[in-house]
C-alpha cells in the first residue's frame, strides 16, 4: 500500500519562529506555517496543521461518499464537501483539535434526501481519515441540492 509524506523545516522559537511545509510525495507545493497565525482568526497567507487535516478529511470523505453512493445503486454527479477543523485550548494544557464539522451537498441521481443522509453518515464512519481521527467530535450536515 502507498505511503505519503510531507516535510517541515522550522526556524526559531514557537512565538517568533516560522516554518515551511513541503508536500514531498506529490511535489505539488510548499506552504508557510506560523504558530501565531495558526492560533489567530485570520491565517494571513499561511497554512496550518488544522487546514491540512481539513483538506485531507474533505477529500477523503468525498471519495468514500462517492463509493457508498454507488454501492447504494445511485449515481453521484457532484459532491461538494467542506471540512472545518477547530483548534481550542486543551483543559490539560496546550491546544487540541476539539471538533470537525463536515458539510456535504450532493447532486445524486437515485437517492432521496433521507437515504442520502443515511449513506452520507455511513461514509463518515467508513472514511479512513474519520477513522484516524477517532476521539475527535465529527459532525455531519448532509443534504441533496
Amino acid at each position: 500500500m502507498p505511503k505519503r509524506s510531507a516535510h517541515t523545516s522550522w526556524t526559531g522559537g514557537l512565538q517568533d519562529g516560522s516554518g515551511r511545509v513541503t508536500l514531498t510525495s506529490s511535489g505539488v507545493g510548499e506552504y508557510d506555517v506560523s504558530f501565531p497565525k495558526r492560533t489567530a482568526d485570520e491565517a494571513g497567507g499561511t497554512t496550518s496543521p488544522e487546514e491540512l487535516i481539513a483538506a485531507a478529511h474533505a477529500s477523503c470523505y468525498a471519495m468514500q461518499l462517492s463509493a457508498m453512493v454507488a454501492r447504494a445503486e445511485a449515481t453521484p454527479k457532484v459532491l461538494e464537501v467542506d471540512a472545518t477543523v477547530s483548534l481550542d485550548p486543551d483543559p490539560a494544557g496546550g491546544f487540541r483539535i476539539s471538533s470537525i464539522a463536515l458539510v456535504v451537498r450532493g447532486d445524486v441521481e437515485g437517492l432521496d434526501d433521507a437515504r442520502f443522509k443515511e449513506v452520507a453518515d455511513q461514509a463518515k464512519a467508513q472514511c479512513p481519515v474519520s477513522k484516524a481521527l477517532t476521539g475527535t467530535s465529527i459532525t455531519l450536515d448532509a443534504a441533496l441540492v
